[in-house]
């Protein structure tokens, strides 16, 4: 129905500020990560099913990513942070729905995280693992959990806040760009220590992992992968090398301590 004449101008006003508040709420949707590139063996679980996970879509909170040998899943959130979850992952998005600080959760596997810092303003984010409780602010790092539940944090830019999950007496250790520490089921945080990572790793690691992610949407056929010149990971430029499977891996954690 045409509304009268004398109500078009209000009604149309209304009709684009409706549109535009339904695009800014979308835009600004905390509860789902978007997959921005994904190839190989990679699923959510979702209603006890596994679903095949591709590029464009959504991971909602709560929701399990798994990858198998050749899987992997690039993905951001509205605050343009992001995460790559690497092969022989499992990794919840937002397990605790009324904690928007906490990104994900991995319990197996790989994961690199990319935390903006815009403005001066930098997001503030938690990771979570059997074994850790990692604090983020605007920094680029990787977390690796092994089948013993051992948590490794390698920090590339910025840097990371870890306390032990299972032991909330220890306290909290500052692990900065260059550095990597092994968290231990039964072992303090200060038995562990704080380890050098190699430099070179260090700095090649955010190059390679562009390369790795582009590689493998090639060879899956996942569509169009980030690229160096726009949309890429934070950080990111073109390795002159070829990509290695599975990127830079985490430094070997040391041996427990007795």
């Amino acid at each position: 129905m045409i509304p009268p004449r004398k109500n078009v101008t209000a009604w149309a006003a209304a009709a684009v500020l409706a549109c535009l508040f339904a695009g800014s709420t979308q835009a600004a949707d905390d509860t789902v990560a978007k997959v921005v590139s994904a190839g190989g063996n990679v699923s959510v679980i979702r209603q006890d099913s596994l679903w095949a996970l591709f590029a464009n879509q959504t991971v909602g909170v709560g929701e399990t990513i798994v990858t198998g040998d050749d899987g992997f899943a690039y993905l951001e959130v509205s605050d343009g942070s992001s995460f790559v979850v690497y092969p022989n992952s499992h990794v919840v998005f937002r397990k605790n729905p009324s904690s928007l600080r906490d990104l994900v959760d991995i319990f197996l596997g790989r994961i690199k995280i990319y935390i903006q810092d815009l403005g001066g303003s930098p997001s503030r984010h938690r990771i979570f693992t059997p074994t850790a409780v990692i604090s983020v602010r605007g920094t680029t790092f990787n977390v690796t959990v092994d089948e013993n539940e051992t948590t490794v944090v390698s920090v590339e830019e910025g840097v990371v806040g870890v306390r032990h999950r299972l032991l909330p007496s220890s306290k909290e250790i500052p692990v900065a760009q260059g550095q990597s520490l092994a968290i231990y089921s039964d072992a303090p945080l200060a038995k562990a220590g704080v380890n050098k990572v190699k430099a070179a790793r260090a700095a090649g690691g955010v190059a390679r992992t562009l390369e790795y992610i582009w590689a493998r949407s090639r060879r899956a056929g996942a569509g169009a992968a980030p690229s160096a010149g726009g949309g890429g990971l934070p950080g990111d430029a073109p390795a002159p090398s070829p990509p290695l499977p599975g990127d830079t891996p985490a430094p070997e954690p040391p041996p427990a301590p007795e």
